[in-house]
């Protein structure tokens, strides 16, 4: 009797076990407003749970958290707080330098490539054609940790010679449309943002792009110390989706598996770009490092 009361308390406490849903948190940085964050990944987790369940052999309920600011989100992968997110390059990176642990899960496609577009733009009447006409200007960053927004622009403005010295002022804005904004209003003369916001809110008649540049497509990555099996359900997942209407969303046609190595030449811009702040080279340069 004894023995089948202990039988049943097992069977009971393993589905318990399995009836009890692994809880995931799912963080992203706002590079666009709250709501549309919100239409953006719902969809999306939500399209992802079913064969995580499937995979898992257990019920899945992912929390959605959008980040404060980029630097937040990043500490918060670095730290553990959340079990996985979808940053852009310059963020994983830093997140990695922080915590080695962390490890990628899949990266995006861009119809079918892993690169898609930034660009550096300009009101036409503002008479700026070139990189080089730049001295003297007002520059619309992103975020502080944008890899668009900040990294690259201002590796390619070191290209040309330029670093924050030769700017009237700048200014991170934290967000994409932002920065639209402030080139549409005037307030800057200049802005760098990614080609697909552009294309949204600028009228193409009244603005020039005066430098398009690569970028690489966004990286989906894990807290360090999240179980393989769980990592390599959410990789299967990601890249099994197929409907185009809740993908697009995110301005990708799909997913791939990712390596550290897909964001080398991320990571050359990284370190560009500390050229542009002279004054502060060495220092940076060992932070980097």
């Amino acid at each position: 009797m004894l023995r089948t009361l202990l039988l049943l308390l097992t069977c009971f406490t393993v589905q318990a076990a399995q009836d009890k849903p692994l809880i995931l948190k799912f963080g992203v940085c706002p590079s666009d407003r709250a709501t549309i964050m919100y239409r953006k990944f719902s969809p999306i987790l939500e399209s992802i749970t079913a064969p995580l369940e499937n995979q898992l052999k257990q019920k899945v309920d992912i929390h959605l958290t959008i980040f404060e600011d980029y630097a937040s989100g990043i500490d918060a992968l670095a730290n553990g707080d959340v079990d996985f997110v979808r940053f852009g390059p310059s963020s994983y990176i830093l997140a990695e330098r922080k915590n080695p642990n962390i490890k990628l899960l899949a990266m995006e496609l861009r119809k079918g490539l892993k690169t898609f577009s930034g660009v550096i733009i300009a009101k036409k009447d503002s008479g700026i054609t070139s990189i080089a006409e730049l001295k003297g200007k007002k520059f619309a960053f992103g975020d502080e940790h944008s890899t668009i927004g900040r990294y690259l622009a201002q590796s390619i403005l070191v290209d040309y010679g330029l670093n924050e010295k030769n700017l009237a002022s700048f200014d991170f804005l934290k967000r994409h449309d932002l920065v639209a904004k402030a080139v549409i209003t005037g307030t800057h003369d200049v802005g760098a943002l990614k080609a697909s916001t552009y294309k949204k809110l600028c009228d193409q008649e009244e603005f020039i792009v005066i430098k398009s540049f690569v970028n690489v497509t966004k990286p989906w990555v894990a807290r360090g110390g999240l179980p393989k099996r769980i990592r390599s359900a959410i990789t299967a997942s990601l890249i099994q989706l197929a409907n185009s209407e809740i993908i697009g969303e995110l301005g990708c046609s799909g997913f791939t598996e990712a390596s550290p190595k897909d964001y080398e030449i991320v990571r050359q811009g990284m370190k560009n770009a500390l050229l542009f702040y002279p004054e502060t080279l060495e220092e940076s340069q060992e932070e980097i490092d």
